[in-house]
């Protein structure tokens, strides 16, 4: 029976909609905040996948431009592929509620989330990610929830809980926090340098929200939601666990596992993993799910060694960063260039710079935000990880690994003002063993300063994995995580930022959420972490962003017009721009308040193109002295062509201060010529000289301002 559910949160009437929509999902929840509008589903296969060691979840985040009045763009006229935006946001719904569902559960479970509406004042992110959590609640899908999210900006030092697409844009902060009753479970977070202080309070002020949405979502699933399903455990046998450690005991395991390199260790697993094939061969079950229980062989030797005596796998201290190393430069012709290394995890940045005309156009839901002028991208191919397969373009992990390095380096870009140009830096990993996203962003950041971008700050990121007990108190926080402490570890908890504050956070954990003192512990940690990491190993290589763009770069040079002349610049049919162009190879980007950037590899040709939109926007005027190209030849005289459209003559006489016989004798047509406007008479004409004694006489007004001064 249909039944609909409300509730104020920040100001706004959050409304929940269960049975009236899409009956046949496991649990539906047709989501209204404002006139924002989201269906959020949660379906479930009856059995579980074959053949499979881990929980098939898939989230989706269905972007339709009808929500926003819009026709997609292309041919095809209906939306393709999911945007970046959407990826993103699939994944910040993902990574909370994954840890919720039960470990040893292999059914098929898609959480689908379409946005159908959007009101700029509620942000539709935010209402998918509170439906997907209530979707699955109210269903009959094994969860151990509820789960809420909240989002947090800040402007003038004041927090918005929930803001507004226009507040999330131009705040200093974009903070997702997700929790459950007792704990927080997820936080992401782009800032504009937050002190580490703040940003702790800015998260438990998001854990507080989520408390009120908790106890809403209890009074629905209270009248609504169904029974949980039985499933079948997939979980391995106890007994199989036995008979593995009579073959290879603990001390063999922790041998095998206990080494810096991650080769060693894979082929020592790979022994033991034929060696227990080889002790099995006869029963085939076991042989079915032998790799998973050597998975969690390792996994369990390696936590108990960290927890109990405080032992990582490749020998280092608990707070001990793996050996670093930072050059630039080390890739010729591009416009800069970084290679960051960090024990076993190596990135290349290369940065490249182009006029802004070159931004990234965006077609989503928020109509402010139609171009991205500075774009991080991150690839990652097998051979990273020793492993053979074919690249198939960018996936999920990818796209969010480069957002989040992108995110770390937007607060200290300067202004399109202070640099007008658009910037791409491409992270290249060349060898991955833990956080390459954080390896990316020193990278990243090393690169645009040696591609002379003027950022203000360094920036350098790090991550904080953790291991924990039966209760509570019982943790191990890990500086510098490695692969397998990732794999086997309970969070990785990656922070960027400069000397002064955070600029961006993620943080995926693998258990049902982080108490106070492992957040504030992790971030605290991290922030040593990056200071060492800036002191010891980038500012030895680049310590400030180069003074100019390097020798292959483009060179912009930018001049502010009349608007109301541009149509002369441009001319008809674009035929003056494209005449400049031509002849001096630059690129010319005009906006409609009149800012012209003129774009070139040839400082000279810059200069030329300049001058000659000068001449066709400034009135010519007698006493000015300019420059032109003669373009016709006559008898009396020669035309010098100042401006598109705008020529003026050379009598023979003003050629030159000796008695000219025939004017091919000083000028032939396309000379580059001074000249000085001697007067504009009036049919318009203007008249010209290249008199030496001309180009040096001072204009009548400047004479009678220098006898008045004596």
């Amino acid at each position: 029976m249909y039944k609909s559910f409300s509730m104020e949160l920040a100001g706004r009437t959050l409304t929940v909609d269960v049975n009236r929509v899409a009956k046949q999902a496991n649990g539906a929840a047709f989501m209204h905040y404002g006139d924002t509008v989201v269906l959020s589903t949660a379906t479930a296969s009856d059995k579980p996948r074959d053949g499979i060691d881990f929980f098939p979840l898939s989230v989706e985040y269905e972007e339709k431009l009808y929500s926003v009045g819009k026709i997609p763009g292309g041919f095809n006229k209906r939306e393709g592929k999911a945007s970046e935006n959407a990826i993103l946001t699939s994944r910040v719904i993902d990574r909370p509620m994954r840890p919720l569902f039960p470990k040893d559960y292999r059914n098929d479970v898609t959480l689908n989330n379409m946005v159908m509406s959007v009101d700029p004042e509620c942000r539709p992110e935010l209402v998918a990610m509170l439906g997907a959590a209530i979707a699955t609640c109210i269903s009959d899908i094994p969860f151990d929830g509820p789960c809420a999210m909240t989002q947090v900006g800040m402007i003038d030092g004041e927090f918005i809980i929930n803001p507004t697409q226009e507040q999330w844009k131009n705040g200093d902060l974009n903070l997702t926090v997700a929790s459950t009753r007792e704990k927080v479970i997820m936080i992401e977070a782009g800032a504009n340098e937050i002190p580490e202080a703040k940003m702790i309070e800015a998260i438990y002020k998001a854990h507080e929200v989520n408390q009120t949405i908790i106890e809403f979502i209890d009074k629905i699933v209270a009248e609504v939601g169904k029974p949980k399903h039985e499933y079948t455990s997939c979980a391995v046998p106890a007994e199989l666990f036995e008979e593995i450690k009579k073959i290879v005991t603990p001390e063999e395991m922790e041998e095998a596992v206990f080494t810096d390199d991650k080769q060693t260790r894979e082929e020592n697993i790979r022994v033991i993993t034929e060696k227990l094939e080889e002790a099995f061969a006869e029963n085939e079950e076991w042989l079915a799910i032998l790799g998973e229980a050597v998975y969690q062989y390792q996994k369990k030797t390696v936590r108990k060694m960290i927890l109990k005596d405080h032992k990582r796998p490749d020998g280092r201290q608990i707070t001990q960063i793996r050996p670093l190393s930072a050059e630039i430069d080390l890739i010729p012709r591009v416009h800069g260039s970084a290679m960051f290394t960090r024990g076993q995890t190596q990135i290349c940045n290369v940065c490249t710079l182009a006029p802004l005309s070159e931004q990234q156009k965006l077609d989503g839901l928020d109509e402010n935000e139609v171009s991205k002028r500075y774009m991080h991208h991150y690839n990652f191919p097998s051979y990273s990880v020793g492993e053979t397969k074919p690249s198939r373009g960018p996936g999920r992990r990818e796209i969010g690994h480069g957002a989040l390095a992108e995110r770390a380096l937007i607060p200290v870009l300067p202004s399109e003002a202070e640099f007008p140009y658009a910037i791409r830096t491409v992270s290249e990993t060349f060898e991955s063993n833990g956080s390459t996203s954080m390896a990316s962003t020193c990278a990243s950041c090393m690169s645009l300063m040696a591609a002379g971008v003027p950022i203000k700050k360094m920036v350098a990121g790090i991550s904080c994995g953790l291991v924990t007990g039966e209760t509570d108190d019982d943790f191990v926080l890990l500086t510098d995580i490695q692969g397998l402490e990732d794999f086997f570890g309970d969070m990785d908890f990656k922070v960027t930022g400069t000397t002064d504050g955070i600029t961006a956070i993620q943080m995926d954990i693998k258990i049902h959420g982080l108490t106070r003192p492992i957040v504030e512990g992790a971030i605290a940690r991290c922030r040593e972490a990056r200071l060492f990491i800036m002191d010891t190993c980038m500012k030895p290589a680049i310590s400030e962003p180069r003074k100019e763009v390097g020798k292959y770069a483009p060179k912009i040079e930018q001049i502010t017009i009349d608007p109301q002349k541009i149509g002369d610049v441009v001319g008809k049919q674009g035929k003056v721009i494209n005449k400049i162009i031509e002849e001096t190879g630059v690129k010319i980007d005009i906006t409609d308040d009149g800012n012209v950037s003129v774009c070139g590899t040839d400082k000279d040709m810059i200069a030329k193109a300049i001058q000659i939109i000068k001449n066709i926007v400034t009135d010519i005027e007698a006493g000015q002295v300019l420059t032109g190209k003669v373009v016709r030849i006559m008898n009396f005289g020669a035309f010098v062509e100042l401006a598109p459209n705008k020529d003026g003559m050379i009598h023979i006489s003003k050629l030159s201060e000796k008695r000219v016989a025939k004017v091919e004798d000083v000028v032939n047509i396309g000379d580059e010529v001074t000249v000085k406007v001697i007067e504009i008479d009036k049919m318009g004409r203007i008249n010209l000289s290249m008199k030496p004694s001309d180009l040096e006489a001072k204009p009548a007004e400047v004479k009678e301002e220098e006898n008045k001064a004596e």
